[in-house]
C-alpha cells in the first residue's frame, strides 16, 4: 500500500484517483496476461489469456463501473504430468471502466476471452458548436443639420 497522504493536503476531490492507484499497485501479480486495444474512436477490446478454461469456468460481470473477470476451474482428477506448464489456477482480474463505457459482448475464442467495450457518450455530454449571433448593424441615413 502506498502512502499518498502528502498529496491529500494540497488536492481536493482526487481521493478516488489515489484509491485507483492503490488498486493498480496491488493488482500487479500479472496473471492472467491481458491486452487492451482501441479498435476505433469509441470501441475497445480487452483480451485475456485463459488457456485451459472453458466457458463454464469463466464469469464476466460489471458493477459500479468495474469490470470483473473471474476464472475458476473445477477440480480435475490428478493426471500423471511429467511437466505442467499451463497454469490453471483461479484468478480474478478487475478493470476500472471510464465514464460512459459499456460492455457490449464477451466471447471465448482460441484460449482468449475477448470483452468488447464501447464508449457511449450521451447527446447532452457531446461537444456541440454554438453559433455566434452578432447584432446586426443598421445604417442610419439622414441629413446633417447645419449649425
Amino acid at each position: 500500500m502506498r502512502d499518498f497522504s502528502p498529496y491529500f493536503r494540497s488536492t481536493v476531490g482526487f481521493d478516488h484517483l489515489f484509491n485507483m492507484l492503490d488498486q493498480v499497485a496491488d493488482a500487479g501479480n500479472g496473471y492472467p496476461p491481458y491486452n487492451i486495444e482501441r479498435t476505433d474512436e469509441t470501441h475497445y477490446r480487452i483480451s485475456v489469456a485463459v488457456a485451459g478454461f472453458a466457458e463454464k469456468d469463466l464469469t464476466v460481470e460489471v458493477k459500479d463501473g468495474v469490470l470483473t473477470i473471474v476464472g475458476k476451474r473445477e477440480e480435475a482428477p490428478k493426471q500423471g504430468y511429467l511437466y505442467q506448464g499451463i497454469a490453471g489456477r483461479a484468478f480474478e482480474r478487475r478493470f476500472q471502466l471510464a465514464e460512459h463505457v459499456e460492455v457490449r459482448a464477451a466471447k471465448l475464442e482460441n484460449g482468449l476471452l475477448h470483452v468488447d467495450l464501447e464508449r457511449v457518450v450521451p447527446e447532452e455530454k457531446k461537444p456541440r458548436r454554438i453559433a455566434i449571433n452578432a447584432p446586426e448593424f443598421k445604417t442610419i441615413e439622414g441629413q446633417a443639420k447645419a449649425a
